[in-house]
């Protein structure tokens, strides 16, 4: 289901305003992302970071897993829009891309940034190769 412009257009808005709610007293890098699941609904979700820097919780993650906690199974993502106010735009890290691809093996991922910089790319452009619970059964 191809994501329409005034679903991106929010989807960006909602990235953009978690990313203001980010808890990033560490690295003072506040990322926000906002999620499209099959259902329509739109999740958002900020990094949060801990003194114990392995216990931190990137935004994207905290997104698809904020969806799980309000009853979405399975989310089935349809779209992935991740903001953060650098100049350039910023791809999710390695593990968000495998979450990302477990939840929405087709889904789309925009970052998009302050500038006008962004990128637009498919989970399997971003993680090529990768692997889910439909290759391990």
């Amino acid at each position: 289901m191809p994501v329409t412009p005034s679903q991106l257009k929010k989807l960006k808005s909602e990235a953009r305003a978690a990313s203001r709610r980010a808890y990033a007293p560490y690295s003072k890098f506040k990322v926000g992302a906002a999620i499209l699941t099959k259902s329509g609904k739109i999740y958002a979700g900020c990094n949060v970071e801990n003194a114990s820097y392995g216990l931190c919780n990137c935004a994207e993650r905290t997104a698809i897993f904020s969806a799980v906690a309000a009853g979405e199974k399975k989310p089935d993502l349809q779209c992935v829009v991740v903001y953060t106010s650098t100049p350039k735009a910023t791809a999710p890290c390695g593990a968000c891309r495998q979450v990302i691809y477990e939840f929405g093996p087709k889904a789309r991922v925009v970052f998009t940034c302050r500038s006008k910089d962004r990128q637009d790319h498919t989970i399997t452009e971003l993680l090529p190769k990768a692997f889910g619970p439909v290759d391990l059964v």
